[in-house]
Formats: structure tokens, C-alpha cells, sequence
């Protein structure tokens, strides 16, 4: 045992003052060390940092397309940027609205999911001003819009989501269409209030108007862009040479065993209406078609062969003579 007396910083750091002391000379425990984030086990955050840069990417060309096409309509100058692409719950989306708002609601067909299209108060007056005939200087409406405000304002809700289905294309094909509008934001309910949505803030501007234009979408509908890509990737490194030519070949068994329907058209021809007035059950039609006329051979919905009729086995047929290409004629 060590016969040293102990001093009485000794004393305090024993006691507790040294760790008090270590603590706010910034040891591990200190809290401005310490970066603790909160994680949602409820609500996880699907937005990585790669998929954010390509969801920029996705609405910098909705923004590009949609300023075009303002400027075009309005005959004056507009300038759109996106402010930020961003997952919120439902609830907390719908806390940013202004009251009254002009939410567009669209229908996300073969899912039953809806998303909205927010267009701001200062947006919705200039667009109404314009379309009217005036300079589009006004003071935001601070009222609901009327039925004629609101179908002059969808033009816009029109173009945005045929501009949003256009960038989902390639990642998850969506129809959108828009079938509600409400303009109070504790009425809105398209999905419930702690469900994920995608937002997208896109700013609106011309002179001393500025507004913002809300897109939101629900993560529902959008599940394979967030998880099937990086699975696919990984499971496709995971396989071999051999592996891959396998699923090649059943892919391709399986295309080849699909049914599709084969149609045969006859030429198109003319009937008059004395004639066609006493057509009847039973009655013969002259076509004036010579019976070695060609007949244009439809595989599903496309026009995909030049053929001739005739019977095999008692049995109507089509003698395929040439392929139809697409820039080929119908006749």
C-alpha cells in the first residue's frame, strides 16, 4: 500500500470534481461530444444522400419544363427554382399549408393512393390575374377560390402532374389524375397523418411576387424506387456467369410460352346508306374486294403483318406474305 498522503485535488477527483471537470474539458461523456441523432423506428428516413442527389435531379427537369410552359402561357417573365425535395408525415405536410389553401388532390390510378398539388396564395393571384387579362400585381387572395378561380388555377395543377408522372417514368410509373380540390388544410386527408410523403418545395417568383408550389407525394407508391434498385443491384453481384444464364434462359421460355391474340382486317370499303338501310340477319354484302386483297394481320394491339385469306382444312386462314413495318400504310 502506498504510503503517499494524498493532496486535496486528490481528494476532490475522488470525490467527484475531477470527473465534473473532465466532463466539461470534453471528455467522452461531454454532451457537446456526444452526436446523438433520433431515429423514428415508426417512421425510418428512406431518403439516403444518393437517392436525394437523384430526386434533385428528377424535379430541377419538372422545374425547367413547368417554367417553360408558364412562360408561354402568362406572356411574362417567371422564374421557378426547387427548393428542396424532403420526406414529412402527412400531418406535419399539411401543418405547412396556408389558410385558406388551394390543394389540388389527384388520384394515383391502380394503387388507390392520392397525392396533392399545393399552389400558394400569391402563385394562384398572379396566375388568376394573368389568365383575366390584368398584370398579375395584385394582393394575395386571402379567401377560398371560386369554382371559376379554382379551374383557372388547375391548368397549372393539370401541368404539374402531367410533368410529375412524366419524371417518375423510368423509376415507378404513375397516372395521375386529379379529381378533388379543398382549401382547408385540417379538412385534407389523403392518407393517414403519420404516413411518410415525399415533398417537393418548388419556389415561384416574378418581381415582387413569391410564392411556393408544394408537391407531395405518398412513400407508399413509391417503395420500389427506395429499396428495389439497390436489391437488384446487390442481387445481381451475387450471382454467377452461370447463375445469370440460367435466369436468362427461363425468362425467355416464359416470353416465348406467352399467348398473344392475332387479329386479321379486312380492307376498308364503302356502303351506301340505301344499302345499308336494308341490311338484315342473312344478307350478303358485296365488298367489291378482290378475293386475293391483302389483309392487314394485328398481333395484340399493333399492326405487325401483310397477309392474304384463304382456307386450310375447311378452316378460315391468313398466309403471312410480309412484315408491316411501322412506317408502313394501312390500306
Amino acid at each position: 500500500m502506498s504510503s503517499e498522503t494524498l493532496s486535496q485535488t486528490d481528494i476532490d477527483r475522488l470525490l467527484g470534481g475531477g470527473a465534473r471537470a473532465s466532463t466539461a474539458a470534453g471528455t467522452p461523456f461531454s454532451n457537446a461530444a456526444l452526436d446523438v441523432q433520433v431515429y423514428d423506428f415508426r417512421r425510418p428516413h428512406r431518403v439516403s444522400k444518393e437517392r436525394l442527389r437523384t430526386l434533385e435531379a428528377m424535379y430541377e427537369r419538372l422545374v425547367k419544363g413547368l417554367e417553360a410552359w408558364l412562360i408561354s402561357r402568362v406572356r411574362g417573365q417567371i422564374e421557378v427554382r426547387l427548393q428542396s425535395v424532403e420526406q414529412f408525415s402527412f400531418g406535419e405536410f399539411t401543418l405547412s399549408l396556408p389558410m385558406p389553401c388551394s390543394s389540388y388532390i389527384f388520384d394515383i390510378a391502380g394503387t388507390g393512393q392520392k397525392g396533392v398539388i399545393d399552389v400558394g396564395p400569391e402563385f394562384s393571384t398572379y396566375i388568376i390575374e394573368r389568365l383575366f387579362g390584368g398584370e398579375g400585381s395584385g394582393n394575395p387572395l386571402t379567401r377560398a377560390l371560386t369554382p371559376i378561380e379554382r379551374m383557372a388555377v388547375r391548368n397549372v395543377a393539370d401541368r404539374v402532374a402531367s410533368l410529375l408522372q412524366e419524371i417518375w417514368q423510368d423509376h415507378v410509373p404513375l397516372e395521375l389524375n386529379i379529381t378533388g380540390f379543398e382549401s382547408s388544410p385540417e379538412i385534407l386527408q389523403v392518407v393517414n397523418r403519420e404516413d411518410p410523403v415525399l415533398v417537393a418545395n418548388v419556389e415561384f417568383s416574378t418581381g415582387s411576387v413569391s410564392s411556393l408550389l408544394l408537391l407531395c407525394l405518398p412513400f407508399s407508391v413509391l417503395d420500389k424506387f427506395f429499396t428495389s434498385s439497390g436489391q437488384q443491384r446487390l442481387a445481381l453481384l451475387a450471382t454467377n456467369e452461370q447463375e445469370r444464364e440460367q435466369t436468362r434462359l427461363r425468362s425467355e421460355a416464359a416470353l416465348r410460352a406467352t399467348k398473344v391474340p392475332l387479329t386479321a382486317r379486312l380492307p376498308d370499303f364503302q356502303l351506301s346508306m340505301r344499302d345499308l338501310a336494308q341490311v338484315s340477319e342473312g344478307s350478303i354484302i358485296p365488298t367489291g374486294i378482290p378475293k386475293d386483297a391483302r389483309v392487314i394481320v394485328r398481333a395484340g394491339t399493333q399492326e405487325r403483318f401483310i397477309g392474304h385469306a384463304g382456307r386450310v382444312n375447311g378452316n378460315l386462314a391468313v398466309r403471312i406474305v410480309d412484315a408491316l413495318h411501322s412506317s408502313a400504310s394501312t390500306p
